[in-house]
């Protein structure tokens, strides 16, 4: 998956020398902002439309073919009396978890723009204060983020149907909540088919929506309804298991528990309008009797669970750990099936960034049919920016010029728009033809104890080099509450923590609990582009441990901003190899784990284990005076600890070793640099897996 680029590096620390950092762009290639095409997108988004009013229906009665009824709201474009046109259009359609209610909600803030105005306001006099994160937030306000949420009356009015439907179990709908899997997903493909037949459409069918309602068009896609002409997913999953529910083989217990309450209780709210005309749906309230709190109790379950027999877990832990398991197929979408266009947008912080780039990659179409758009974001704050200069169109815009060319035909050139539009951590918004970016070259940087002088407080300071470690050394490192304030943190509860500079921007108060490897200050800007492997030579005083790192781009004052992270339980490391990525030296660049319970290989207390700590793929630009890090920690709570009886209940110490005869190192994937004009030094050799050298 890689950008490739060497590094230039001088002894004894890191010092990458870089040349020529921009991918020439062809020539019919459009700038992130989409250029004068981007201005038309939004004249024609923000513009008078056809219709001048907008008539909604509450309700609609969609049923299932296993009789469970489903209950939508429909949004028709209207004449100025309000009344629905006769003319048959192509519908937009968003299957939520959340309620039709507060979908409506959303479609308010779309009506008022002037909401946009005033957050924008206040987050300029957040941006250099402690809370600018709070700024990121309510920027969304004003990056479209609404549109893709909510009915969005200008969509409607140029000649669209909006139709949000509750999946079943949830909102209004009946029947039992089935989380994304077989039922639901044909749920899906069966209200496609109604809305396609509708008196109101002209039989072409879009699909939009944030989180859970952009992972249902990656599997409604992936079964090729004849009648889903594009999708346009925003911050969607095509494999929730690895993303949240077990990163790196724990059970991650800062996002899910509280998700699911969440969505647990606003399934009980009744439809007031069907109570005031006497219409209340009995059925579904039996049903909710039926299924209080949906999979809420198994999680809560899983992750109290006070050990026993470590090859059957209870509950909802048995399927996860289960790669045969249905649910764990379910939630696997085979997104090499779909064949509709399709433009995802995500984050490089985002709950699900894990598979967002490999979804890109494997959906087979050619570029400019399949989009992809990451920015430097939460989940909670995926449209920060957008519509600024130098950034992407807003959300609302791409997604209305998205929608015009492939369902309605029009010649807007959104084709020709990026493919892969990237806002790079410490850089700019630019667009690529591939990811990663073209020109990377992995090298590896040793983890060594002697120290860098750059931290103020972490458990062992030391360098990144070009060269093994002289001598063999040992480093103890324990887990400790502090990774509550961290990137981690803030990721896991989908950016909220992010609100706090201190915890969502910065890691100094979180590397009180970490290893810390700096490298040199860069002398001129280098890029890194695709995923990363930190290869950890550990010893465990117990059964199994938990290990996480990062890599960090440290500033000159000291502020360490987290680039991208991964995590991985000692026991759960069996990788599967044919779905791994490999340097030509043979270390990996993007192990992917089997996380089968079956293939658990408990570690032995006092005996080396060798790990691999897959990190999400990233995108970032190392400016000059600046350092790469690399932390480590023994634990990641809340995004993920160890479960029953494969937790430590010591919660003993963890240990790094730090060998020349088996080093720990990060294969980080860097550009392609000349020699640097300050230090004409030739970049070291690493062997590869035969013996040469590269």
């Amino acid at each position: 998956m890689g950008s490739r680029m060497r590094t230039i590096l001088a002894a004894p620390l890191v010092a990458v020398l870089v040349a020529p950092m921009l991918v020439s762009p062809s020539a019919a290639a459009l700038p992130p902002d989409g250029g004068a095409q981007g201005a038309r997108w939004a004249a024609t988004a923000d513009g008078p439309q056809k219709y001048p009013r907008m008539h909604e229906q509450s309700n609609l009665e969609i049923r299932m073919s296993d009789g469970v009824v489903l209950k939508a709201d429909v949004y028709r474009p209207a004449d100025a009396s309000g009344r629905p046109v006769d003319t048959r259009t192509p519908v937009i359609l968003n299957m939520t978890p959340y309620s039709k209610f507060v979908n409506t909600l959303a479609g308010a803030i779309n009506a008022n723009p002037g909401l946009g105005k005033l957050a924008d306001k206040v987050a300029d006099g957040l941006d250099k204060t402690p809370l600018s994160g709070l700024g990121d937030q309510l920027r969304i306000v004003s990056g479209g983020l609404a549109g893709s949420f909510g009915p969005d009356p200008k969509l409607i009015g140029s000649g669209y149907t909006q139709v949000v439907v509750d999946v079943r179990g949830t909102g209004g709908s009946q029947g039992k909540w089935n989380l994304l899997q077989k039922r639901e997903q044909q749920d899906s493909i069966e209200t496609i088919d109604w809305v396609s037949k509708q008196p109101w459409s002209n039989g072409k069918v879009g699909m939009t929506g944030i989180s859970y309602s952009g992972i249902n068009q990656l599997q409604a896609a992936s079964k090729r309804p004849a009648a889903l002409k594009a999708i346009f997913p925003v911050v969607p999953s095509s494999d929730v298991i690895r993303d949240v529910v077990i990163p790196g083989g724990g059970i991650g217990v800062g996002f899910l528990p509280f998700w699911l309450a969440a969505v647990n209780a606003i399934k009980w709210a009744p439809n007031i309008e069907d109570i005031l005309h006497g219409k209340f749906d009995v059925r579904w309230l039996l049903d909710r009797l039926a299924d209080p709190a949906s999979f809420l109790d198994s999680v809560i379950g899983d992750i109290t669970w006070p050990g026993g027999d470590p090859n059957n877990p209870p509950g909802l832990l048995k399927d996860v750990v289960d790669p045969n398991s249905p649910l764990r197929r379910d939630l696997a979408t085979p997104v090499d099936k779909i064949d509709v266009p399709t433009m995802i947008s995500g984050g490089w912080h985002d709950l699900f960034v894990d598979s967002q780039t490999r979804t890109y990659n494997r959906i087979p179409l050619k570029p400019g049919v399949k989009q992809l758009v990451m920015g430097d974001t939460y989940h909670v704050t995926t449209s920060a920016g957008a519509g600024k200069k130098g950034a992407p169109p807003r959300l609302d815009v791409l997604q209305r010029a998205w929608f015009d060319h492939w369902l309605k035909g029009i010649d807007n050139g959104i084709e020709k728009y990026g493919p892969i539009t990237l806002q790079e951590q410490g850089g700019k918004w630019s667009t690529t033809p591939a990811f990663p970016r073209q020109g990377m070259t992995y090298r590896r940087l040793y983890l060594s104890d002697r120290a860098s002088g750059t931290t103020m407080g972490s458990v062992h300071d030391g360098s990144l080099t070009a060269s093994k470690p002289a001598t063999a050394r040992e480093l103890t490192i324990g887990p400790t509450p502090l990774t509550l304030c961290s990137r981690d943190s803030a990721q896991e509860l989908a950016g909220v923590l992010g609100v706090l500079d201190a915890c969502g921007k910065d890691s100094r108060i979180a590397e009180h609990a970490a290893l810390t490897f700096t490298g040199a200050e860069a002398t001129a800007p280098t890029r890194l582009s695709g995923p990363v492997n930190v290869h950890l030579n550990t010893v465990q005083d117990t059964r199994d441990g938990y290990w996480t790192a990062t890599v960090n781009d440290v500033a000159p004052d000291g502020a360490s901003r987290v680039l991208t992270t991964g995590q991985l339980t000692a026991s759960l490391r069996k990788i599967d190899e044919a779905k791994s990525q490999k340097s030509p030296n043979g270390d990996y660049t993007d192990p992917y784990y089997t996380l089968d319970l079956a293939d658990r290989q408990p570690t032995k207390p006092g005996e080396p284990t060798s790990l691999d700590v897959g990190l999400n793929a990233t995108d970032a630009v190392i400016q000059p005076g600046h350092r790469i890090r690399i932390d480590v920690f023994a634990g990641n709570f809340p995004k993920g600890q160890m479960f029953g009886p494969l937790f430590n209940p010591e919660s003993k110490p963890q240990h790094l070793r730090l060998d020349p005869n088996a080093p720990s190192f990060v294969n980080l994937p860097l550009d392609q640099g000349a020699k640097n004009p300050r230090r004409p030094t030739v970049p070291p050799r690493v062997p590869d897996a035969g013996g040469a050298t590269r």
